[in-house]
């Protein structure tokens, strides 16, 4: 028998991801077998999957926490922005087409059974699923058709717990409100409620629980204070993503538009004795950076053009003269470049544009993507790197004439031949500790963590633990109903 429960939020960023993390790993500590589930994601920070597609990293995060690796049901609809109204659409993990938001609308009810047919193969293997929506059931406008949160949470026939953000403030309207503008069939599938990210004495909130529960009829599944820790799991959603201060090693990174996969920064910003920098636009890029790295981009030449519109090539060229490294992933690999084709239009207008000119290679856009887990070795010191590929795009020139990694069956990357810039298509490669340790004693200082991956389960486990503490889990489970399969 399995069961499931819909965790949904009165807004967006309200902390479902990390929520939903959280709840599974602490079943997983009492015991159960679990599997996350998120019908549609609208995410640039993708994850590779071992069945070869692409998910969202948070439900990649939430497998993790479960134990299991991740897998494309977890996830069978992701969004990948491209443009302010234009996304493509992967679904069950491959890419099926590039569509204005409207356009969307009028897809859904072909992706529907897809979803299904996800969730309830992925429901046969465990004992609970606990699904994530996205956004907000409020935002009523979406209703029609709607695969994300209550159009699946009917076809499905799963309960929900609906989660309010307390530290943006108006949580008491954000939870009745919600109440008063759904259906009465919408609202009576939320059975309970609780409160995410409040900061101080929470008995001072005993008040609003109550006139939530008096306006709504559901039940108070606690209030949870801000996760302190949260900052060492990987972030998902590019509000997330900000400076934190470390230490005296500054690695600058330019918050490119339509940047993607910024998780390849977070083992870094693990380290004790670093500081990554994220660069807002319209600011300037640092002068005392020891590393810039120009990350992985949705649509490269948009945002090559970003760049360049935020004057950060004259900074990237004082940063270079000044003796300073350059780093390059994906989307920024192809940046630096001499130029970047893209004859089939695959972003845009037909057009080849000027590349940042600092490697010695041409990358020409290409409609088939590569999807892969990747493991590789450095060429220099043989040290073993594991990571995911995930772009469009072919690369080639002088400079791949100089790789620094070996995948299994090819050379990977390009080295510029002083060897301060550098670039490759792999991403994930800063978790593998090894490398990480070689490239930070390269910038002067050495890293501090043993392992990358136990400190994000430590960081799981001790979410497994708050969340026990603050939520009545006992009470979600008891929410939670039986699957038709």
């Amino acid at each position: 028998m399995t069961k499931a429960i819909m965790i949904q939020g009165a807004g967006s960023n309200v902390g479902k991801s990390m929520l939903v993390a959280g709840i599974c790993r602490a079943l997983v500590k009492r015991g159960y077998s679990v599997a996350p589930f998120k019908p549609q994601n609208m995410s640039n920070n993708a994850a590779v999957t071992i069945d070869g597609g692409e998910i969202g990293r948070a439900q990649a995060l939430q497998a993790m926490a479960c134990n299991r690796a991740a897998i494309v049901d977890m996830n069978p609809v992701l969004l990948k922005p491209e443009t302010d109204i234009g996304a493509q659409v992967i679904v069950q993990g491959q890419r099926m087409a590039t569509v204005k938001a409207r356009e969307y609308s009028k897809l859904k009810p072909r992706l529907m059974p897809k979803v299904l047919d996800s969730f309830h193969r992925l429901a046969k293997t465990v004992d609970y699923v606990i699904i994530e929506g996205a956004g907000s059931p409020a935002e009523i406008n979406l209703r029609a058709n709607d695969i994300a949160n209550m159009g699946f949470a009917e076809a499905a026939s799963v309960p929900v717990v609906l989660i309010g953000d307390i530290d943006r403030g108006g949580v008491i309207a954000q939870m009745v409100g919600t109440h008063v503008v759904l259906s009465s069939e919408d609202r009576d599938r939320i059975t309970g409620f609780a409160i995410n990210k409040f900061r101080g004495d929470v008995t001072l909130f005993d008040d609003g629980i109550t006139a939530i529960a008096q306006g709504t009829g559901w039940r108070n599944l606690g209030v949870l204070p801000w996760f302190a820790d949260a900052w060492k799991l990987p972030a998902e959603d590019v509000m997330d993503i900000a400076t934190r201060p470390g230490g005296e090693v500054k690695i600058a990174v330019p918050r490119l538009s339509r940047i993607a996969n910024f998780d390849d920064l977070d083992p870094l910003v693990a380290e004790p004795n670093v500081t990554v920098d994220i660069i807002e636009q319209g600011l300037p890029l640092p002068g005392d950076a020891a590393l810039i790295i120009l990350p992985g981009s949705k649509s490269t030449i948009n945002d090559l053009e970003n760049f360049r519109a935020n004057s950060w090539d004259i900074d990237l060229r004082g940063h270079h003269r000044r003796g300073g490294k350059i780093f390059g992933i994906c989307g920024g690999y192809q940046m630096l470049g001499r130029k970047i084709h893209d004859p089939e239009g695959i972003e845009g207008a037909p057009c080849s544009v000027e590349g940042l000119g600092y490697l010695d290679i041409e990358t020409t856009m290409t409609p088939k993507k590569n999807i892969s887990l990747t493991a590789a070795h450095t060429v220099a010191n043989q040290t073993p790197v594991h990571g995911y590929e995930i772009h469009l795009g072919k690369t080639s020139g002088p400079d791949c004439q100089n790789p620094w990694l070996h995948l299994a069956d090819r050379p990977e990357g390009a080295m510029s031949p002083d060897q301060r810039v550098r670039g490759c298509y792999l991403h994930g490669l800063f978790a593998s500790d090894g490398f990480r340790k070689e490239v930070l004693a390269d910038l002067g200082t050495s890293s501090q963590l043993t392992s990358y991956d136990t400190t994000v389960h430590e960081t799981l486990d001790k979410l497994a633990v708050f969340v026990e503490r603050h939520m009545d889990v006992d009470g979600l489970l008891s929410l939670a109903s039986e699957i038709e399969l």
